[in-house]
């Protein structure tokens, strides 16, 4: 990453400092109750929302934006909103994945997955919105990746690429769809199939991981990764067919790339260089928490990364994650890694185009082609960060859209932070309120940035001087009330035989504050990685104090209703007293009266 600029983590870094000072003061009462008596103006969801961007043109859209830049709320209540992509007409398709074992509990539109939405009076807003495509009572389980090429809509549905033809002048495409490919890997951490066509007709998927870093038991601590590792025959890279085609399996020999562990975001610029994004691995700390003893440094291991895929490229996965800090891929842990030193084969691998902090989750990359916006953004990639879930011990963080500047296939320039504040006040997956998943440009130059908690889509427009340089997003401010007394508080728990009140608060805090917050929710209300904890029901244990200490300790190497698997102690390597506390916390969410 040569045009990586050494100062990228530091300016960063603080304003990750300045948003954590603003986080502490929520944190400091949210332990008593706090987050339930806030009240942020303008809300539509009666849910905490950041004050108005720049403008009055930004007043009440949920999120802040650089001086010049106006948006609308697009569209709103979709559901589980994922990828988007706008026709020439200025149509709007998303696809959603409503009910799926990311969205545990959201119930699938019977109407179907996918979306048009269209703003026939102009005023920034959807007012023509119709639902099409197989829908759930037809097998279908909706998906992530969405496009257009040649007068249909293609879309990611299962384990299969399909199509649906539009006829000309209609904006929804009406009977069934062609299956375009099929046969693509599910399971696993990453079972979306997100994909960009090219002019040529050329269809790039990508194959996100079945594991976190090719172990044969998958997020353990201090298990060596497979060698060799077979995954990477099906997964972990980018594929290419072709979307003039119908009924083409998928198979190993059409693999483009390779180490690509979840290749969420794929654009193209306009020389026709095709970029992706790449979450970067997790758990360096929690399975290998000796090799790297300065826990805040290794929070901010290894980076996300924008890459510029060429044929039989390998960016490394999974015996190399990028240190931004080095500016280098090194060998990971389980591959023979010391904690950052050795290189080995990572010499020879493929480094990113730019880093960017790590966990944040880059989920969809839009390459900027269009002349709407000032010349500082002509060709530069926006990147949606869905936000993070295991950056513990420190605050979570991402939950925002970034602008990347980029030129002759390299960064040309220091990234900013473009669009800030749709998680709000909480930024935790299972409280943010907003969740980026998708951008995309319009005909009109336009950008379109969509969320997946909700289903919220914004239009981003520009109305400032042509020559604005790049400047980041003001940082979003919350307006508090005092929280109701008590509220939220471990005093009106039960406390379990052979533990003390004491023990049930300094387990909150452990909780809240760790790897089991990020799993299963810090209010142990569950998550898209760990089930809840606070419905009463036992899980794998008997429900006693013991059972539940046991449990912990030892972990659940092969859950049977959640992807990913808890390595002993969540990971987190608690003293004895942190591991009694947090089973006696446990145990008292477990038996909370409702």
């Amino acid at each position: 990453m040569g045009e990586a600029r050494d100062e990228t983590m530091g300016r960063e870094i603080a304003h990750g400092k300045r948003l954590k000072s603003l986080m502490l003061g929520v944190a400091a009462f949210a332990a008593s109750g706090a987050l339930a008596g806030l009240a942020i103006h303008g809300a539509p969801h009666a849910a905490p929302a950041p004050a108005a961007a720049s403008g009055a043109c930004n007043k009440d859209i949920g999120i802040t934006l650089p001086p010049g830049f106006c948006a609308t709320i697009f569209a709103d209540d979709l559901g589980n909103t994922r990828h988007i992509v706008v026709a020439a007409d200025g149509t709007v398709y998303a696809n959603t994945w409503n009910g799926s074992s990311y969205f545990r509990g959201t119930k699938p539109d019977p109407a179907g997955f996918l979306i048009a939405l269209q703003d026939t009076n102009h005023d920034g807003k959807a007012d023509k919105v119709s639902r099409f495509g197989l829908t759930a009572a037809e097998g279908s389980k909706g998906g992530t990746g969405i496009g257009l090429y040649k007068n249909a809509v293609y879309a990611e549905m299962n384990d299969e690429i399909v199509r649906y033809p539009l006829a000309k002048g209609a904006d929804v495409p009406m009977g069934k769809p062609e299956v375009v490919v099929s046969g693509m890997p599910l399971g696993g951490d990453h079972p979306m199939h997100p994909f960009a066509i090219n002019a040529k007709g050329q269809m790039f998927i990508d194959m996100g991981t079945a594991t976190n870093s090719c172990q044969p038991k998958n997020r353990q601590p201090g298990i060596p990764g497979a060698e060799p590792c077979v995954e990477k025959e099906t997964r972990g890279g980018t594929w290419l067919y072709s979307a003039d085609t119908l009924d083409q399996k998928f198979s190993p020999a059409e693999r483009y790339i390779t180490g690509l562990r979840n290749g969420m975001g794929l654009s193209f610029d306009s020389s026709g260089r095709l970029y992706a994004t790449q979450h970067g691995r997790d758990q360096l700390i929690q399975n290998w928490g000796k090799l790297y003893p300065d826990v805040k440094q290794t929070v901010e291991l290894p980076s996300e990364e924008l890459v510029l895929e060429t044929k039989g490229a390998d960016f490394g996965w999974p015996n190399c994650y990028y240190d931004n800090f080095q500016k280098k891929l090194v060998l990971a842990p389980e591959y023979g890694g010391d904690g950052g030193k050795a290189v080995g084969v990572c010499a020879q691998k493929t480094a990113p185009v730019a880093a960017f902090p790590a966990h944040w989750a880059p989920n969809d990359m839009t390459i900027y082609n269009a002349k709407a916006f000032p010349a500082a953004y002509h060709g530069g990639a926006f990147i949606a960060f869905h936000g993070s879930w295991n950056r513990s011990p420190a605050v979570q963080d991402g939950f925002n859209v970034v602008f990347q500047p980029l030129k002759d296939g390299k960064a040309s320039g220091n990234y900013i932070v473009f669009a800030d504040g749709f998680a709000g006040p909480n930024k935790a997956s299972g409280k943010a309120i907003f969740r980026p998943t998708g951008v995309a440009v319009g005909p009109d130059g336009a950008l379109y940035i969509s969320e997946d908690t909700k289903g919220r889509i914004w239009k981003v427009t520009y109305q400032g001087a042509a020559g604005a340089p790049l400047q980041s997003a003001p940082q979003p401010t919350y307006e508090t009330q005092a929280p109701a007394a008590g509220a939220g508080e471990t005093a009106s728990l039960l406390v379990p035989d052979g533990a003390t009140a004491a023990q049930v608060a300094h387990g909150q805090a452990v909780f809240k504050g760790g790897s089991c917050g990020a799993c299963h929710g810090a209010d142990a209300a569950g998550g898209p990685v760990g089930p809840p904890l606070n419905t009463g029901s036992p899980i794998w244990t008997d429900g006693s104090l013991g059972s539940i200490k046991t449990l912990i300790a030892k972990g659940v190497p092969a859950p049977k209703q959640y992807r990913s698997p808890m390595p002993p102690e969540g990971g987190a390597q608690l003293s004895d007293d942190d591991l009694n506390a947090v089973a006696a916390y446990v145990w008292a969410v477990g038996h909370a009266k409702k």
